[in-house]
């Protein structure tokens, strides 16, 4: 499994929304500016995000847009999923059941399965919040006298 462009850059996206909350709605002129992303390729990941309730859109002169909830709310895995897919190591496991007609008789489908378990627990443990937790953590120790 590779996590591609657009599951990096929409997870960088919605940091920036959930950094920026308290601003209102933000132009993706702003955060394609802040986080050197073109502005065309965020437009293309926008419409994955509204199709899940993630981001509240406003049009117009102060338009833009913020997060439709805290970032406590948001994992990893989630934003993940809304643009990868699946993350499953092996393509035997995007389907559930399993439809491979191997699976009775694999004897690696229990690595690949337990291997599936700990990359979906561990980006479902981490929210937005954390990540902006430990960036105001890190450079809240970084001073210079």
């Amino acid at each position: 499994m590779k996590i591609s462009t657009k599951g990096r850059y929409a997870l960088r996206m919605l940091l920036d929304l959930a950094e920026h909350q308290n601003n209102g709605y933000i132009a993706l002129k702003d955060i394609a500016e802040r986080q050197n992303i073109s502005k065309k390729y965020l437009e293309q990941i926008v419409p994955l995000l509204n199709k899940t309730d993630i981001l509240k859109a406003n049009r117009g002169f102060q338009g833009g847009y913020m997060l439709a909830k805290s970032p406590d709310k948001y994992t990893v895995g989630d934003i993940l999923r809304i643009t990868e897919g699946s993350l499953s190591p092996v393509a035997c496991l995007e389907q559930k059941p399993i439809q491979c007609e191997r699976s009775a008789d694999c004897p690696t489908l229990q690595i690949w399965q337990g291997l599936e378990r700990v990359i979906n627990e561990y980006l479902d443990s981490i929210t937005l919040q954390d990540i902006l937790d430990q960036q105001r953590e890190k450079y809240s120790n970084d001073y210079v006298i």
